[in-house]
């Protein structure tokens, strides 16, 4: 560093250009993202292994490194990449049908006093039910089969999905609504540029609590209506399956909270300091 450089008191981050500067801050974050997850995966990872070799449960407690050389054979043979993609395509049809349901019901009940106090409790009632138990009314109308898998995926997300767009739409200010309806905001314009913006946040929520649903609901599906009795006897292979589902449950996750805080972050709700 020169003596000029160092009489205004810059350090070399600061002298850096300003992509590399950039570059800095985005390993900074991801690095203090990343980090806690890959602790709790190696404590998960120790224990499990410490429990395998105390020989608890050892005819069909099979270690990590059983389980993760199962999931690596199929990952090679493509049978996983496949079976991913075949879950993946049900979740997404399912989840987004939920939420066309579950959205136009929400505007109409908070929106319409009467139809809320007819079917507003029933909302709450449907979401509080276990996703196992629409399986029986699932299967006696569709047979076993996708259809009746999506069926229930609707079930239990759509009221989710509803209920958040509800609690948005109760918090928005009245004094917005009036200042809308001032600015001749009217009919589907006043929920298009007011009423759902301003829900969002509430709504975002929703629509994540309904994909935890709508998962929770298919793996309940795939494992009661198309999985072989052979397959729950293979601590290995429900062990490989345990963790896919994991996975999968932790980066939908990720990508929902990265839309809640890009969304707050637009708002002005983050503080940009805890946010870099």
């Amino acid at each position: 560093m020169s003596t000029e450089q160092a009489s205004y008191g810059l350090d070399s981050s600061e002298l850096r250009p300003a992509h590399e500067r950039r570059a800095a801050r985005v390993a900074r974050a991801a690095w203090a993202a990343a980090w806690p997850k890959l602790l709790a995966i190696v404590l998960v990872l120790g224990i499990w292994e410490l429990v395998h070799l105390t020989g608890w449960k050892h005819f069909v407690l099979s270690g990590p490194s059983t389980v993760l050389s199962y999931l690596w054979h199929y990952a090679q043979t493509g049978q996983l990449w496949s079976a991913i993609g075949v879950t993946m395509r049900r979740a997404l049809t399912g989840y987004l049908v939920a939420l066309v349901v579950g959205s136009v019901v929400g505007l109409l009940v908070a929106r319409i006093p009467p139809l809320r106090a007819a079917v507003g409790s029933i909302i709450t009632g449907l979401q509080t039910m276990p996703s196992i138990a629409w399986y029986p009314l699932a299967i006696i109308l569709f047979t076993r089969g996708e259809v009746a898998i999506v069926f229930v995926m609707i079930l239990g997300a759509a009221p989710s999905i509803a209920n958040g767009l509800i609690s948005g739409v109760d918090y928005t200010p009245p004094l917005l609504l009036r200042a809308g309806r001032t600015m001749g905001l009217r009919g589907l314009n006043l929920y298009r540029y007011l009423v759902v913006p301003a829900s969002l946040p509430a709504f975002v929520a929703g629509m994540k609590q309904g994909w935890a649903f709508a998962w929770r609901s298919l793996m309940a599906g795939e494992l009661v209506l198309l999985n072989t009795n052979e397959s729950l006897q293979d601590f290995t292979g429900v062990t490989a399956i345990i963790i896919v589902i994991l996975v999968i449950g932790i980066v939908v996750d990720m990508l929902f909270t990265k839309a809640d805080t890009a969304l707050r972050r637009r708002r002005g709700l983050l503080d940009p300091e805890a946010a870099s």
